[in-house]
Formats: C-alpha cells, sequence, structure tokens
C-alpha cells in the first residue's frame, strides 16, 4: 500500500561514525545529553560509506562543520569506508554491535545496495538516529556536451540507447541507477537497453562526467553545483517536483514534458545494540544542529530540502524504504 508519496520520497514516481567519548556518548556531562550541561560534545565521528566528495561526504562534512560552529560539538572527524555501493561501512556498522561511539551518514543507495550486494547486512538491523534532508536529481553533461537541452539528449537516446552511457554515482539499486531506469521508461526506452555505469560515490562520477566516459550523469544535484557554477557542467533538468533556487532557469522533467519525479534522501544511523543513553545523545546533537542557523544557511546554500526526523519516526520510514526497493528491484531482475 505505498502512496505516491511515498514511491516519490524513496525515488520512483511516474510509475554519524560519531564516536563520542571511551565509555559511550559523552557531552562533557553528568546529565547524559548532548551539551545537556551547556558544554559541546566532544569525541564526535562520522563515518561515510563511499568516497570523498559524493553526495553523503558532503552532508557528513556539512553537518559536523555546522555542529562545530553552532558550538554543539567540538573535533567532529568525518573518515570514508567505501566499497559495494556503501555496503562495506554498513557490515562495518552491524558489526559494531553495541558500540555508542559510532554512527554512518546513508541514504537511499545503502537500501539498495544491500539488496543488489546480496550484503548479509541490512538498514533495519542499525539503530534509526535521524532523516536529514531530500534532494532533487540532476541530468547533467559536460560543457562541451553536444546536448542542449533534455529533449536533445532523449532524442539520442531514444534513437540508440546502448550508445548512450549514463553515469551514477551508486551500485545498481542505488538512486542514481533507479534514475536512469525510471527515466527511460518515461520516455519510452526499455530499461534493459541502458548502458549504465556504476561509480562508488559523486566522488568518482564527476571526473567521469567531466571527462567524457559518459554522455551524461544521473545524480543528486548538490553533487555538481560547483562545477556548474564555474561552468564545467550543464544542468539539462532537474527531477523535482518544483525548480531549484540553487539552479535557476534550469527546467524540471515535468516542465519539460516528461511524466517523472524523483526525490533522494539521506540520514543517520547508529550500530544496532546502542544503550538508551547513546541513542539520546545522538538525537539531541543533531536535532540542536538541525535547529542552528549553521545549519539552516548551508540547507539554503545548497539547495536541499529539510526532511527532519528522528527516532521511531525515522526507523519506521527505514522499515518501509527497505520494502518498497526490495519490491522494486525484484521486478527489475536485481533481487
Amino acid at each position: 500500500m505505498a502512496t505516491r508519496r511515498n514511491l516519490l520520497v524513496m525515488g520512483v514516481a511516474a510509475t554519524t561514525a560519531l564516536a563520542l567519548s571511551a565509555c559511550g556518548a559523552t557531552a562533557e556531562k553528568d546529565g547524559g545529553g548532548s551539551g545537556g550541561d551547556g558544554k559541546p560534545a566532544t569525541g564526535l565521528r562520522i563515518m561515510v560509506p563511499n568516497t570523498p566528495g559524493g553526495g553523503y561526504d558532503t552532508t557528513a562534512r556539512t553537518a559536523a562543520k555546522a555542529m562545530e560552529d553552532a558550538k554543539i560539538a567540538t573535533g567532529v572527524q568525518v573518515f570514508n569506508l567505501p566499497g559495494a555501493g556503501g555496503t562495506v561501512g554498513l557490515q562495518r556498522m552491524v558489526n559494531e554491535k553495541g558500540n555508542g561511539k559510532l554512527a554512518m551518514q546513508m541514504g537511499l543507495g545503502v537500501v539498495g545496495a544491500s539488496y543488489t550486494s546480496k550484503s548479509s547486512a541490512t538498514l533495519t538491523q542499525t539503530t534509526a538516529l535521524a532523516k536529514m534532508i531530500e534532494e532533487g536529481g540532476a541530468i547533467v553533461v559536460p560543457k562541451a556536451s553536444p546536448y542542449q537541452s533534455i529533449g536533445d539528449l532523449v532524442t539520442a537516446w531514444k534513437a540508440d540507447p546502448k550508445a548512450i552511457a549514463v553515469g551514477g554515482g551508486s551500485s545498481p539499486g542505488g538512486p542514481d541507477h533507479l534514475l536512469p531506469m525510471q527515466l527511460a521508461k518515461a520516455v519510452g526506452i526499455d530499461p534493459r537497453q541502458v548502458n549504465f555505469i556504476s561509480y562508488d560515490g559523486g566522488g568518482e562520477l564527476l571526473p567521469a562526467v567531466l571527462g567524457g566516459k559518459v554522455a551524461f550523469g544521473a545524480s543528486g544535484f548538490g553533487e555538481f553545483l560547483d562545477q556548474v557554477q564555474a561552468g564545467q557542467l550543464r544542468v539539462l533538468a532537474v527531477t523535482s517536483e518544483a525548480p531549484i533556487d540553487a539552479l535557476k532557469d534550469v527546467p524540471t522533467l515535468k516542465s519539460a514534458g516528461i511524466d517523472l519525479v524523483f526525490t533522494n534522501w539521506r540520514g543517520i544511523v547508529a550500530p544496532p545494540g546502542i544503550s538508551d543513553t547513546d541513542k539520546q545523545v545522538w538525537i539531541d546533537a543533531l536535532t540542536k544542529m538541525h535547529e542552528s542557523a549553521e545549519w539552516k544557511a548551508e540547507l539554503a546554500k545548497r539547495g536541499w530540502t529539510d526532511a527532519f526526523v528522528t527516532g521511531e519516526a525515522f526507523a519506521a520510514f527505514l522499515t518501509e524504504q527497505d520494502k518498497l526497493v526490495a519490491d522494486l528491484l525484484k521486478q527489475l531482475g536485481l533481487a
């Protein structure tokens, strides 16, 4: 009974490691919360399960800086543990059962990768902390591309789907894979004919698009903003319901006559079996970050949509997403 909105949030339409102090999460406290005594939390770490420069990495480092700048936490560390579409990091999280020091930046891509990579670890095994943002996708081409509009690209793509390589910063089953597959369906191309090339995160995808190794890239628009603003890339369309302030004059797929809306999301989870105290420290710190002027400024700067929910509400969302993705991938023969 997935609603259409559920599918949009999952990314289908038209059809932190925060490690806190040695004995668990602390904030110089005797009260147990992050900054519960007015002092910043210390010893925080965020694991990013793919390469530097991608969407998860950008979100984690932005969150860490916002916590530092707002004096919610000091000395926040972000590190990368890439591999297998994020499931190397996911397996690490599940193996760290009871470790209240550790959390991971993640999102829709890890949900799909857990199935397509045949991972024994799943997100439903982790401790849900907070859903943070939603983000529309973008169809991008290098500056020298012959495609000046999304219509130009679709015309060439329909003429010879296998000759038009599309790159995505996630493994099959992730948002950057689901997006071009759904776009293909929306314009009348058999998704099985799509020449999709998978990269491990936006950090690997970006040079492939810039270097012309793929005809176009499909990913979250935030992955490309710097290069778009520098004139190195062009965005042919965004996949959100409404136009994006950060990409003025770029049409949505719908306004270009393509009946597709696609939205990705990102959040933070901890290992299974952490204490209620450690879980609450995490939620308190992330809630304070979400309320900070520093984080709100980053949302506006990056064009991210605020989608903040914590604890049990996020856990229920993860369970729903896990089922929706699993069902879709089974239909595509990928799970």
